[in-house]
């Protein structure tokens, strides 16, 4: 079987080399383009590893010439929201400057087909839960506001140079493979589930609750997790059907199911056993209280039916990778 070369940049970090994996599965080669900022070179298990930035447009552009991949799944850039809050000019120049290099080379190159990693941020706080592809964009944060740039980009390129996309709408990504060969690796880790189960491994003090006002069922701020797997997946799905002459579409991926901070915490003891000690700080700016996704049009285009996002799953997939028994 000849494999089809896929370009997927920041193929060595956390979703990036789960969507590697799930390629390489379905007989496509991934080539995985990435700085190392965040990524880690031993997850180029799939295929070869190229390392280079989006910003660097010659270095994309011989990768593409060189490589001839017959679509991009694009995924890097820099993804923490009060990071965002902190250093606007960071996240305009690596998600925005990086993703309008990357599409130029593309354009030169000839490749047209691109899947791209966007994000709930770019609905800010709506109103209106679960949020579904109709809810007005209007993100409250640099790093929602640079992802939405971006997609608008792709949608312009599409009508004006003949681009076909998907844009994937992440909600919160979570869990770990269930093969164990892939883990979450933050340094420093900013992740709720790591953290708190860090903290359930007593190797960090403890879980900062960042705000216990919020309108919300238990106070706590509500997120919708969805498995790492599930949303490589989803990524394969998008890419296939791009391939197969299908219709440029953006949709939200997530479990669907709203979780709290405190329904992680209760999740963790209960597939752990273990406590998790916590202490209760200011909010931070930036975070919306609730974001939940309404998945109808995943299932409806890409056949989207998450088997691992589950909270209890997340949790007993990434407990492993931090030396934490689970439950049968």
């Amino acid at each position: 079987m000849v494999h089809k070369p896929i370009l997927v940049t920041g193929g060595v970090g956390f979703i990036g080399s789960h969507v590697c994996k799930c390629l390489s599965g379905a007989g496509f080669q991934p080539i995985s383009f990435d700085n190392l900022s965040v990524g880690h070179s031993d997850c180029a298990l799939w295929g070869p590893l190229v390392v280079g930035d989006i910003r660097d447009r010659d270095s994309v552009r011989e990768t593409l010439r060189a490589l001839k991949p017959i679509a991009v799944i694009h995924l890097a850039g820099a993804a923490y929201v009060g990071e965002s809050i902190e250093n606007p000019a960071k996240y305009y120049d690596i998600n925005v400057v990086g993703s309008q290099r990357l599409l130029e080379a593309c354009r030169e190159a000839g490749v047209d087909r691109i899947v791209f990693s966007s994000s709930c941020a770019t609905y800010g706080a709506p109103a209106q839960q679960p949020i579904d592809e109709a809810t007005q964009q209007d993100p409250i944060n640099p790093y929602g506001r640079t992802r939405l740039f971006v997609e608008k980009m792709i949608t312009d390129y599409a009508r004006a140079y003949g681009l076909r996309y998907a844009i994937l709408r992440y909600f919160n990504a979570a869990g770990a493979d269930p093969d164990r060969q892939l883990s979450e690796r933050h340094d420093p880790e900013t992740h709720l589930i790591p953290i708190a189960l860090l903290a359930a491994a007593k190797r960090l003090p403890f879980l900062p609750i960042l705000g216990d006002d919020y309108m919300t069922p238990d106070g706590t701020c509500v997120r919708d997790f969805v498995h790492v797997t599930d949303l490589a997946e989803a990524h394969l799905t998008a890419l296939v059907q791009l391939l197969d002459g299908g219709t440029s579409r953006a949709v939200n991926l997530g479990a669907g199911e709203p979780t709290s901070v405190r329904e992680v915490v209760s999740a963790i003891r209960s597939v752990t056993g273990k406590e998790v000690p916590i202490v209760v700080k200011p909010r931070r700016p930036g975070d919306p209280p609730m974001l939940v996704a309404d998945i109808r049009a995943a299932r409806e285009t890409l056949a989207f039916a998450p088997k691992y996002s589950d909270i209890h799953t997340i949790v007993r997939t990434a407990a492993v990778t931090f030396g934490l028994q689970v439950a049968i």
